[in-house]
């Protein structure tokens, strides 16, 4: 088993929940112009926010990270071309159109080449003793984070919670992602873990994205080529029972600021 040393970082999102203007939070000029740019990965929370997840990657012997934006996100590599890196390597996939999770991880398909990756949200900060378990796994993974963490340990409210994809399995395998769970479902799996999108994947999710047809919100979902993975190799579980930050919305934003206050980013 090699060790992991790549993850690729889905940041090509429209960001449209970010642009929506905040209830209560009062935030910074520079804030507020990322916020209505879309670009919420680099609102300013200390430091950019995906400073955050880069630093917690490195964290855990990751080297290089590639992130996935649209052609107009200039902001991303003006930022990071123009500052000094010593544990990581900055590398860019772009992902023309915004066609979909699949579309956007398929775009760094030359980036992962033969390698594992981990493949990671822009707008959300993972607990680094998740992400070391995770990089541990032989083969692909998932982190399932338990709804006591996720309710008590995170900036979301419960109800958005309830609404979360959670993860069926057999205990230290993964059977199935079931997104937006019915009641039934959700209570006949009182006890499954929530997915916030945190995996690492052997090279053959690119030949799955590869396959992926649109989904009934006609977009090509990263969730459709794991199930086609899962034919051919089993997804190992990796069970979190710590929170994870989201940034979603610009309400998020002072929360994630209050958590991550003493967290040191070193890039």
């Amino acid at each position: 088993m090699t060790h992991v040393t790549k993850a690729i970082i889905l940041a090509r999102g429209l960001g449209t929940r970010m642009r929506k203007q905040a209830q209560s939070a009062q935030l910074s000029a520079d804030q507020q112009a990322a916020a209505n740019a879309g670009t919420k990965a680099l609102i300013n929370v200390g430091r950019p926010f995906l400073d955050y997840i880069i630093s917690a990657l490195a964290d855990v012997g990751v080297t290089d990270v590639c992130l996935v934006i649209g052609p107009e996100h200039h902001a991303f590599r003006d930022y990071y071309d123009a500052i000094a890196t010593e544990r990581v390597r900055i590398h860019y996939a772009v992902q023309e159109e915004p066609l979909g999770t699949a579309d956007a991880l398929a775009a760094a398909r030359e980036f992962q080449g033969e390698d594992r990756a981990v493949v990671l949200n822009s707008d959300n900060y993972y607990p680094v003793s998740a992400l070391r378990e995770l990089v541990a796994q032989p083969g692909s993974a998932v982190v399932g984070f338990t709804r006591r963490a996720m309710v008590e340990d995170s900036n979301i409210a419960a109800e958005r919670i309830r609404s979360f994809a959670i993860i069926d399995s057999d205990g230290t395998r993964m059977s199935e992602v079931i997104e937006k769970p019915d009641e039934a479902t959700y209570a006949r799996l009182a006890d499954a873990p929530v997915s916030m999108n945190c995996w690492l994947f052997t090279a053959a999710i690119q030949e799955c994205c590869s396959r992926v047809t649109p989904s009934p919100r006609g977009e090509l979902e990263l969730i459709d080529a794991v199930n086609l993975l899962m034919a051919s190799e089993d997804v190992a579980l990796v069970i979190s029972d710590e929170g994870v930050l989201d940034m979603s919305n610009q309400d998020d934003i002072p929360s994630v600021q209050a958590a991550l206050a003493g967290v040191t980013v070193a890039l």
